[in-house]
């Protein structure tokens, strides 16, 4: 049943001053609890006094089986107005006035059918507002998918089923997955497309159907659409909302330029720059210069440590040969190297999921014990430098063999905390849900080299003081 614009009853203009009320305080939320308490059909009455902007508002904070009824309600011609209405950049900028954890509240997902119909209907450039129209976080296969997609019956034949192909095949992104849906299109399973061409004609699509499929949901994290296509070998795959009904694609390109991007952004992040949205040669120079100078000036504040530290080690200094201060650069180079390492080593494993947090103990006790292993070779390299080198006596004083020993335990000890401090700052990183890519080279470079100091003098201090 549906009501007439021309229908409209004394009901909708009632509380018609009470809905904008709400609306011009921008009281979503006391609005959504007065709208819960009413019957679906005066609802649609209420909606049809509306401007269509406020229509789509008071509509998309409906709670969403309420919603559905809702739409059932409204004649023809008020859905198709709603459902663009629904795309319009004004309305998304009015709700996401909203308090955050209000908008995550109030937003969920539209019903699927209305959902499939928005997206549908609108330009390329209305579908990326719609989708964060729809409720779907910004990095979340929900603003990945496409509508672009074929859906079946189980009850047709291969040959009608060739015959729908042949009819609107062309205007849909991949044929190569065509997917059977029940009468409110949820999920049922799927048929490839090389399967209809080697059966009989006269074959039912539920007898050839593949129930077994692998579908993400609208809310799931992008990078889970790559993970199951690599997992699962597959380059297309159907995208379902929380009551299971098909509501898009994501095809391996969409993907593909995700990997790309997320990519991207962990290099930047790892060489110490913030990430660029745009290709290089686009990037302007006060960009540029922004993106890179805000990392520069966190790293030089952050060497500022080093020189604090010096400084409470000059009287160490002068106590102990100064000779000490020639291999400073040698050790803390060590040491950010070593350190560069493993935060490399540590972040690609942790974005692949080689590893997981709950390595973390595991990963400490391997980076700890190849650590002393590479700062023990290097530590003999240094000590033979020292003894070895000419008039050593002379420049490194009478004890120039505990000299060279000391500098020794001091590339043990920076090489050792370079390789533990680079393999848990991701893992610290990550469990604060961050992007453990943030534990750049360049970061744990000046941690290393602020502690590289302190175990210096420290050694020299111990052994030769």
């Amino acid at each position: 049943m549906t009501t007439s614009a021309s229908e409209i009853n004394y009901w909708g203009r009632l509380i018609e001053p009470e809905i904008k009320e709400f609306l011009q305080a921008k009281d979503f939320k006391s609005l959504r609890s007065a709208l819960a308490e009413l019957e679906a059909p005066d609802i649609a009455e209420a909606l049809l006094v509306l401007t269509p902007d406020e229509r789509a508002i008071v509509f998309r904070i409906l709670p969403r089986q309420l919603g559905a009824e809702v739409f059932a309600y409204l004649p023809f011609a008020e859905e198709e107005e709603l459902i663009h209405s629904l795309g319009n950049e004004h309305v998304t900028g009015i709700l996401n006035e909203m308090e955050p954890d209000d908008r995550t509240a109030l937003l969920e997902e539209l019903p699927g059918q209305i959902t499939k119909r928005l997206i549908a209907s609108l330009s390329p450039e209305e579908r990326s507002v719609a989708r964060q129209l729809l409720g779907y976080p910004e990095e979340s296969v929900g603003r990945l998918m496409t509508p672009e997609y074929v859906s079946i019956n189980e009850e047709w034949t291969v040959q009608e089923t060739l015959n729908k192909l042949r009819q609107i095949g062309k205007e849909k992104e991949t044929v190569n997955s065509l997917y059977v849906t029940d009468q409110k299109d949820h999920l049922l399973a799927y048929v490839p497309l090389k399967m209809l061409i080697f059966v009989a004609p006269d074959s039912l699509v539920r007898d050839i159907m593949l129930p077994n499929i692998v579908a993400l949901r609208a809310f799931d994290d992008q990078e889970t659409a790559s993970d199951a296509m690599l997992h699962y070998d597959l380059n297309i795959l159907p995208v379902i909302d929380s009551d299971g009904t098909l509501v898009g694609i994501v095809t391996a390109d969409d993907v593909l330029d995700v990997v790309i991007e997320e990519t991207t952004e962990d290099i930047h992040l790892m060489g110490g720059v913030q990430a660029l949205e745009e290709p290089y040669d686009d990037v302007s120079f006060f960009t540029m210069a922004r993106k890179r100078g805000t990392w520069l000036f966190i790293l030089f504040l952050g060497s500022t440590i080093t020189v604090a530290i010096m400084k409470q080690f000059e009287t160490t200094i002068d106590n102990v040969s100064t000779a000490v201060v020639l291999f400073l650069p040698m050790i803390i180079s060590s040491g950010g190297n070593s350190g560069s390492q493993a935060a490399t080593l540590i972040i690609r494993a942790l974005s692949v999921q080689d590893v997981e947090l709950k390595d973390w103990l595991v990963v400490f006790g391997r980076e700890l014990l190849t650590g002393l292993l590479l700062g023990a070779f290097l530590g003999i390299i240094a000590m033979l430098l020292v003894v070895l080198w000419p008039g050593a006596e002379t420049l490194f004083g009478a004890n120039y063999i505990m000299f060279g020993f000391t500098i020794s335990c001091a590339v043990v000890g920076v090489v050792t905390a370079g390789a533990v401090i680079g393999s848990m700052l991701p893992f610290l990183l990550s469990a604060w849900g961050v992007d453990p890519a943030l534990a750049s080279t360049p970061l744990v470079a000046t941690l290393v080299d602020a502690l590289g100091v302190v175990i210096l003098f420290s050694a020299a201090l111990l052994i030769l003081a």
